[in-house]
């Protein structure tokens, strides 16, 4: 009698928990898949990975650090764990950004009964998962990248910059931010003004777009 593979142990992180229940349940129904670790947020679910997982779902979109910044820090810190990133929106940027990050799929939560369980499946096999229209953005960005003569840049903003950004945008003050990061106000001050700068915008309203379109905060 051949004996029953171990399931893939999986990281759920997701900052609403209806929707952690919803997915949990999706993927205990089967007997290769098993949740072994939740996490609310992102600087959770760094330190959750380290509990020993085969595989890291991250949402997007959650507050202390976003589902992206999760997925850079955990492929620096477990650079062989697959992971999947899960959205509710079909955002190329969101889509770029986190294979940029080192996510091995991008699934979206509107079809997430459908495709999670093959987009899981896929990530431990080494392979890409992607829904049908990432694939078409990837191909468009292609060639649109060959006829210019351009390559994707790395993000320009280093992590304290994208920590600090994603404060700005959440609405918080430089003194909320000082108090939060255990810096002076000065500090935060100067990153602010780096990042205009870096990124070529005036002021708070332009950071807080940016910062949306990069998947830092949610619209």
């Amino acid at each position: 009698m051949n004996a029953v593979p171990n399931p893939i142990r999986i990281l759920l992180a997701d900052d609403h928990a209806l929707v952690r229940h919803g997915l949990r349940l999706i993927l205990d129904a089967e007997p290769d898949l098993e949740v072994v670790a939740e996490a609310a947020d992102g600087a959770e679910a760094v330190q959750a990975v380290g509990t020993g997982v085969d595989l890291a779902i991250l949402d997007i979109a959650m507050p202390r650090m976003t589902g992206i910044q999760a997925a850079r820090e955990i492929s620096r810190t477990h650079p062989n764990l697959p992971i999947l990133m899960l959205s509710m929106f079909d955002n190329e940027q969101y889509f770029f950004e986190s294979l940029k990050a080192g996510a091995s799929g991008y699934v979206l939560k509107s079809v997430a009964d459908r495709d999670l369980l093959e987009a899981c499946r896929a990530a431990v096999r080494g392979e890409p998962f992607l829904y049908p229209g990432a694939v078409t953005a990837l191909i468009r960005d292609y060639l649109q990248r060959a006829r210019n003569g351009e390559r994707v840049p790395d993000n320009i903003l280093t992590p304290r910059e994208e920590e600090i950004l994603k404060l700005i945008a959440e609405g918080h003050t430089a003194r909320e931010i000082a108090d939060t990061l255990t810096i002076s106000v000065k500090t935060v001050d100067r990153h602010r003004a780096n990042i205009l700068a870096k990124l070529g915008l005036r002021d708070r309203i332009d950071l807080t777009r940016y910062a949306i379109r990069a998947g830092l905060v949610q619209p």
